[in-house]
């Protein structure tokens, strides 16, 4: 799974990209701070299934703290896109095409309002122009891409695979293209020759294919809060906090703070006074936010938009083991709605390709192939074929 981040200049993005995987990136109090594209790995958290099993976990592929899982998710951060991105301007299309593997995008506007849609310091500016103008660019990428191919797709009897040949690069799907014209009011035989028609079908698809949450960044300015309850132009958005998030894991990480586990956040250690002044700043915004919401900014981007659970393989359904003995080794991600048979193949494929059935570990009953996975499921999945 990727998820990426992106926004207009100086909202915070690289700010946040740090906060959610610590890597060192430049961040600066201008425009295009970012030029080529970070990289990194961020984590969702989810309750471990060992409470339940009373049962202690050797996590291979996730963490587990206190009960907590945390599994890895990778994450891009990408430069800022200005107005007339996709008609080369700012960083162009070099910005756009390195989102073609993101299955979600989060969305950086700066909530304190004091930068405008290029990046550019001003004061009462409107957080949603952001989010306008960057859709509208996203939507004018699809567009072109369409219009760049319409006369390879206009040859073509089957309007549906002749797109997907076309965007089955960017990871959209087949269903979410004949999906995306029934929503549109759009025939099979769709290509594209109306640019009115284009965006239609542009903003649709990315609903379907590559949904938006919008992170209402810079919580930490007095402004943000007051600006927060006049954003209504997006259906889903998180007030958050990325700078206070980093200054924290910082913290942590230079064993001058301990995050205690009701949130609460102390001093350790021999801080200097500007550091314990700026503990003191966090635990006062933590005191009136509870939290910088960067965490619950993640996991509702994979959990409630792209509507994902946590699955747990196992080998051994009453020692809930793999083969080596691991207790409750991985946690895999799969979207909701998948069957057993989409677990095994996301396991191996010669798995799927043998599978007779599976089990559920914790009720110990044998299941079909077609079961539809629940979150926190435990699995063990019967096959004639060995991975090899």
């Amino acid at each position: 799974m990727m998820i990426g981040i992106i926004g207009a200049p100086n909202k915070g993005k690289s700010t946040l990209f740090s906060a959610l995987t610590m890597h060192e990136v430049p961040i600066a109090n201008r425009p295009f701070t970012t030029i080529n594209p970070n990289f990194g790995v961020t984590y969702v958290s989810r309750e471990c299934p060992e409470k339940r099993l009373h049962v202690k976990c050797n996590p291979k592929n996730s963490t587990c703290v206190d009960g907590v899982r945390r599994i890895p998710i990778n994450i891009v951060d990408v430069a800022g896109l200005v107005e007339g991105a996709h008609e080369g301007r700012g960083m162009g299309n070099k910005f756009l095409n390195d989102l073609a593997a993101a299955d979600a995008f989060i969305l950086v506007v700066d909530g304190s309002g004091k930068t405008d849609p290029e990046g550019n310091p001003c004061e009462g500016c409107d957080p949603a122009k952001d989010v306008e103008m960057v859709e509208r660019e996203l939507e004018e990428w699809i567009s072109g891409i369409l219009e760049k191919h319409s006369g390879q797709i206009s040859k073509r009897q089957d309007g549906v695979d002749a797109i997907y040949e076309v965007l089955s690069g960017m990871k959209i799907k087949r269903d979410q293209i004949e999906t995306t014209l029934n929503r549109a009011n759009l025939p099979s035989s769709f290509f594209a020759p109306d640019h009115g028609d284009r965006i239609a079908f542009a903003r649709e698809l990315l609903a379907e294919s590559k949904p938006v949450v919008v992170a209402f960044n810079k919580l930490d300015d007095p402004n943000a809060s007051a600006n927060y309850k006049k954003f209504n132009v997006h259906e889903k958005s998180v007030p958050c906090s990325a700078a206070v998030e980093l200054a924290m894991r910082k913290a942590e990480k230079n064993g001058l703070m301990r995050i205690n586990p009701d949130g609460g956040v102390e001093a350790v250690g021999n801080p200097s006074e500007d550091q314990v002044n700026a503990i003191s700043y966090i635990k006062e915004f933590l005191a009136e936010h509870k939290t910088t919401n960067v965490q619950e900014l993640i996991n509702g981007t994979v959990f409630e938009v792209l509507e994902s659970i946590v699955v747990y393989p196992v080998e051994d359904e009453n020692k809930y083991t793999d083969h080596f003995g691991n207790v409750l080794p991985d946690a895999i991600l799969m979207r909701n709605g998948s069957t057993a048979l989409d677990l095994a193949a996301q396991i191996h494929t010669d798995l799927a390709r043998g599978m007779i059935y599976a089990v559920d570990a914790i009720s110990k009953k044998k299941l079909s192939k077609d079961y539809v996975l629940k979150d926190g499921d435990v699995i063990r999945i019967v096959s004639s074929s060995k991975p090899k």
